[in-house]
């Protein structure tokens, strides 16, 4: 268990948080949310003890072993799979004798690590290690590449992998889906649904923080509450407090002004002086209770397109690659107005590569690409939020797209992306990963484009901001292709999917949902081809479509996996939960079998799913 005891932090000159006593127990998932700033992953640092407390307690048992992920990997020469292995460091001590002894013969040294690697269960720890790598979208022929050969993205993905890998009873991830496809996502979301100890997640993705927590802690204004569930209860929850502490404010306002008036008529008269004195002792003893003071939703939008013809673009057999690389064969894609597209499959695979020759970024290798005459395009690639020029203003930056615009049309436009007063004179230089990213979108917004190709637009935007993005995506006329880890935006605003894969981009027949389904009831040898942008592969020939099942049967066997699913994460909920078996109603013991049989079931389940999917 952790705990806080009237708990306070600083960081420099501000305080983050003050007062806070709660305690988190063994076996919970929470989720950590707030806006950007209120304290999150210093938090995280206090618990790792990286940081000490301005204030007050925080008590972790010296003998929970913690996991987190590094910030920083450094250009190591050792191999992807060794760098993984390590993070369990008693098995991988354990390996690097076995090889080493092995190396000079000297075989009783080989059996004493063969003893070793028996006592700590080490010898799946290489399979181990490999499951995490493909899991995170690691081809088979990457395990053996240098640490350093990746990209600073698949980096991030190493690290998380080595976190995973460690033995721990604590497990810190902090936005740990920023650098994943959705693919990804959708697997670690079912590794943690797996893991038996204590997980704190920092998240800005609403859909996975639903389908993995049972505990939500929420900081806002130098306080940290808990509830009970996953996000969406927690937003309910929070909705009704709010609520409830309106109508508490406006009733106390009401008799704090009946008080006074009484007091103010007869405090001067003698014979109500005694009356007037005890209402003034009750009105010092109100509670005081705080107005609920509304956080300034965050609202932006993409002005209508000066013009919208019907037929945008459209590519026609066309090869989409690099150079002698082709990536993708054969592409029919057709853009009309109205179309809301979202692009599914792995890194790797070509989605980028799809939504940059859309744009003309990158010339086709065969094939054609057509525009109507009043194609305008707006474009959010991944590198976008980078290029923006250190030292240059948001005003800078919009001027140089609009010469000859005044200031003051800048401004106000600008405000209305969240950039009032002087923020919109600020070098960027000091801007956050979010502002920045909004800022970009504002760019993209100034010059009305009747199609909006984005590509991860919500890495470093927090919950308020991408609510936003899906309201004003939901309500723009153009059309759009979107790439994106997060569930909630594409599920929002798209209505038709395209999955990129094996060389090949054709069109979904199904929803996020069926396609989650299908992500977990493929055959391991089906692994997903993601290619790390430094060794790509030859692109594979689309898998042939397999003979049609009875869609009934197939309809009953995916709802039987379904509710199974969700009795199980009911289960983990009220093991979760002391509070729901105390005081002699059910036991853990009891709520600990019933677990036991539904995974059981759900196994069986998804035996008979993936069999009707093999037929």
């Amino acid at each position: 268990m952790i705990s806080f005891r009237n708990f306070a932090l600083r960081r420099g000159e501000r305080l983050l948080l003050s007062n806070v006593d709660l305690a988190l127990h063994a076996g919970w998932r929470v989720g950590v949310v707030g806006r950007n700033g209120t304290g999150k992953s210093s938090l995280f640092a206090a618990i790792q003890g990286q940081v000490e407390a301005d204030r007050g307690d925080l008590d972790v048992p010296a003998r929970v072993r913690i996991a987190a992920v590094a910030q920083e990997t450094p250009a190591l020469d050792e191999a992807a799979l060794d760098f993984v292995l390590s993070g369990d460091a008693q098995v991988h001590a354990a390996l690097v004798a076995e090889r080493e002894a092995m190396a000079r013969e000297d075989w009783e040294a080989v059996a004493q690590a063969h003893h070793r690697l028996e006592e700590l269960g080490g010898y799946d720890a290489a399979a181990r290690a490999g499951k995490l790598l493909h899991g995170l979208g690691f081809s088979p022929d990457t395990h053996g590449r240098a640490v350093k050969e990746f990209s600073g993205g698949w980096r991030v993905r190493l690290n998380l992998a080595r976190a995973l890998m460690t033995p721990s009873d604590l497990l810190l991830l902090d936005e740990p889906t920023n650098h994943l496809d959705l693919d990804a996502v959708l697997w670690l979301e079912q590794w943690l649904l797996r893991y038996p100890g204590t997980l704190l997640l920092i998240s800005h993705d609403r859909e996975f923080l639903d389908g993995v927590t049972t505990h939500i802690l929420h900081l806002h204004d130098g306080k940290a509450k808990l509830y009970a569930g996953d996000y969406t209860a927690f937003e309910r929850q929070r909705a009704e407090q709010l609520r409830q502490q309106q109508i508490a404010y406006e009733k106390e306002q009401a008799e704090r002004a009946h008080l006074q008036s009484f007091i103010d008529r007869f405090k001067a008269k003698a014979s109500k002086a005694k009356q007037a004195q005890s209402r003034m002792k009750r009105l010092a003893k109100l509670a005081g209770t705080e107005a609920v003071r509304v956080e300034r939703a965050m609202r932006i939008d993409f002005p209508a397109p000066a013009k919208l013809p019907h037929a945008l673009l459209r590519l026609g057999d066309a090869d989409c690659g690099y150079g002698d690389h082709t990536v993708l064969r054969d592409v029919r894609f057709v853009l009309e107005a109205g179309d809301r597209v979202a692009l599914l499959g792995p890194n790797g695979a070509g989605k980028s590569t799809l939504v940059k020759s859309l744009v003309g970024e990158i010339p086709l290798l065969a094939g054609e690409r057509a525009g109507h005459p009043d194609l305008r395009i707006g474009y959010f690639a991944q590198h976008t939020v980078e290029s923006l020029r250190e030292g240059a203003t948001p005003i800078d930056h919009l001027a140089e797209l609009a010469p000859g615009v005044g200031t003051q049309p800048l401004r106000d436009f600008l405000g209305k992306w969240n950039f009032p007063g002087d923020r919109a004179f600020e070098p960027v230089d000091g801007f956050s990963g979010g502002e920045r990213a909004r800022l970009a979108l504002a760019l993209i917004a100034w010059r009305q484009p009747n199609v909006l190709l984005l590509d991860e637009p919500t890495n470093h935007l927090d919950l308020d901001m991408r609510e936003a993005l899906a309201e004003a995506l939901s309500e723009f006329d153009g059309a759009i292709v979107l790439v994106s880890h997060d569930r909630h935006l594409i599920g929002l605003v798209c209505d038709s999917f395209w999955r990129v894969a094996d060389g090949v981009a054709q069109p979904f027949d199904g929803d996020l949902d069926a396609y989650a389904v299908w992500l977990r009831t493929r055959e391991s040898g089906d692994a997903r081809p993601a290619r790390t942008a430094a060794a790509p592969a030859a692109p594979a020939k689309p898998a042939p479509k397999p003979a049609k099942v009875n869609p009934h049967k197939l309809a009953q066997a995916e709802a039987r996996v379904a509710e199974l699913e969700a009795q199980l994460h009911a289960i983990d909920m009220d093991l979760a939960d002391p509070d729901r078996y105390a005081g002699g109603g059910t036991d853990a013991a009891e709520l600990a079998r019933r677990r036991e049989r539904v995974a059981a079931q759900l196994a069986e389940a998804e035996d008979a799913l993936l069999a009707l999917y093999d037929a």
